[in-house]
């Protein structure tokens, strides 16, 4: 037996010719790039397209465009009533075949089973002899004629109609094989209206015979598309979409049932599949998960279930698709960790005093014995309290971020114990005097207030101050903290490279990586917003025990 090998194609090259083949099929047709892409990329991977829109908006045009893209093939076009026969579509029967042969076999030449490229308008009215023999022909794309069961050359299957079948019709099978739908509007650019209404009558256009598709090329193709892979990770993704989709059933009206956003099993099936051949005719040999926004136009089912899908895929292209919204939890769970330490350090340093009282007053108490004293200006009683949260300042003489402060001490011990005081003392390092407001908060816990009359815990250098175990357990949370937003900084990067490879793309719409890119723009701005608080709070746990130092 004679084996052909299969030679695989310069993936560049494929990208680029069937870029330049979707210009030319393009070419003169206003505001029906985008279905022409879609029509070419499901004629590509042996897929069926419905289009549904009013009459007169070219969509009987956009079929014949798809019959240029392959080279020596057949068009078969018909408009579909309730009076058509399978012998319109079909072919006649050869009353010759049935005299001499008693065969019911038609003449199947220049009707649908010999055609490349098939369109049928105004679909759902045709009868269910039409329909029931489409549904065999879509499926296993071949056509039985008499006793013969033949295969059929149909690359692409372009169904029409104003309007959806009746949920009672039956047709729900036929419909579903229909993966790509497209709503195809009037014209809505004024530019582009006027040049329609300006323009002359000739719609056709010339595709180089170059960039037009053989045979063999379409067979070979074929079998590359299926060697495409889904991996673990864009599964994972398509998966999430399922997930947003089926929890959106709440957003159907009151008039609509939730079969409006069902999708078959078939249907993600063969979505995947197109998903496949997206990937290969863009020069990859895995799916990217700008390939995933093709879905749009795969899980639909009536126009209302339509503008649900359009508007879960754009949050799914601005949020999940290349992770932007799992970069930004990674840098705010930095922030949770940084809380949590914050909160440690609060509990175990803050200075907690004694409450006594009497039937007429009451007071609080401390022992200050255990503090560590500093000579400051020629005064050996002073104290060094630190600030354990950040904080804008605790005195307007002093901007900026307030680590510590020394005071009297045993001016203090006397004039907190009524629960506040005002009183004099440095901050940081400076050695001009600044006043200072203390208060006992209700868990009787020293707080010092900024001077946007913040609360902010308070702890003191003593014999009992930071140990070496504490502010090395603290660190290596900071570490783990800062590593999140490392991370996060890193999966914004993975995700620009892998989106920026993937451009251009040959067939979603021209709006979603305008979207992607400001949303991943957005997402490198608030990462690093967060980067800088996160460093801010860092840096004060990492310098504490310099904060608590004895010298």
């Amino acid at each position: 037996m004679l084996t052909i090998a299969i030679t695989a194609p310069n993936k560049a090259i494929l990208s680029e010719r069937i870029r330049k083949l979707i210009n030319g099929l393009s070419n003169g047709v206003y505001e029906r790039e985008e279905t022409i892409k879609l029509c070419l990329l499901a004629a590509l991977a042996g897929e069926s397209v419905f289009l549904l829109g009013p009459p007169g908006i070219a969509k009987s045009l956009i079929a014949k465009r798809l019959i240029q893209a392959f080279d020596n093939s057949d068009f078969f076009d018909y408009l579909m009533t309730r009076f058509s026969t399978p012998e319109e579509v079909f072919g006649p029967l050869s009353i010759q075949e049935l005299k001499d042969n008693g065969k019911y076999v038609r003449l199947i030449d220049g009707y649908l089973p010999t055609a490349q490229v098939v369109f049928l308008d105004e679909i759902w009215k045709a009868g269910p002899a039409i329909l029931n023999t489409l549904l065999t022909v879509v499926n296993e794309r071949t056509f039985k004629n008499g006793q013969d069961i033949l295969p059929i050359p149909m690359r692409l299957l372009i169904t029409a109609s104003n309007e959806l079948p009746d949920a009672d019709s039956g047709l729900d099978a036929l419909y579903d094989r229909m993966l790509v739908r497209v709503f195809v509007n009037r014209i809505q650019e004024k530019r582009n209206f006027k040049s329609m209404l300006m323009g002359g009558g000739n719609t056709v256009t010339v595709i180089d015979p170059a960039l037009t598709i053989k045979d063999d090329e379409y067979q070979s193709w074929q079998v590359h598309i299926d060697d495409v892979t889904l991996t673990d990770t864009l599964f994972e993704k398509i998966h999430q979409l399922k997930s947003m989709i089926e929890s959106r059933t709440d957003e159907i009206s009151a008039e609509a049932t939730e079969s409006e956003l069902y999708i078959s099993d078939r249907r993600w099936k063969k979505s995947v599949r197109l998903l496949k051949a997206s990937a290969f005719f863009n020069g990859r040999d895995h799916i990217n998960p700008l390939d995933l926004l093709l879905l749009q136009d795969c899980l639909w089912h009536s126009p209302e279930s339509r503008n649900v899908i359009v508007s879960i895929m754009k949050s799914f292209a601005t949020q999940y698709i290349f992770n932007q919204q799992d970069a930004i939890a990674d840098a705010k769970e930095a922030h949770v960790i940084i809380d949590t330490i914050n909160r440690d350090i609060c509990t175990q340093l803050v200075l907690t005093f004694m409450r006594e009282s009497t039937m007429r007053k009451e007071w609080f108490k401390y022992n200050f014995a255990t503090a560590t004293r500093f000579s400051i200006n020629n005064n050996p009683r002073m104290i060094k309290l630190v600030m354990l949260q950040q904080n804008t300042s605790v005195s307007e003489q002093e901007l900026g971020d307030s680590r510590w402060v020394y005071i009297d001490g045993d001016e203090f011990d006397k004039k907190i114990r009524t629960g506040k005081c005002d009183i004099y003392g440095y901050v940081n390092k400076n050695t001009r005097l600044c006043r200072l407001q203390f208060e006992i908060d209700a868990e009787n816990r020293l707080v010092i207030k900024d001077i946007a009359n913040r609360p902010v815990f308070v702890g003191m250098t003593s014999n009992k101050g930071l140990t070496i175990a504490q502010q090395q357990q603290w660190q290596q949370h900071v570490d783990q903290a800062m590593a999140k937003i490392t991370d996060s900084e890193h999966n914004i990067i993975k995700a620009r490279t892998l989106f920026h490879g993937a451009l251009p793309h040959n067939f979603i719409s021209d709006d979603f990586p305008t979207l992607i890119e400001q949303s991943l723009s957005d997402c490198v701005d608030e990462v690093a917003e967060l980067k800088l608080v996160a460093e801010k709070r860092a840096f004060r746990i990492t310098h504490m025990d310099e904060y608590f130092s004895q010298q």
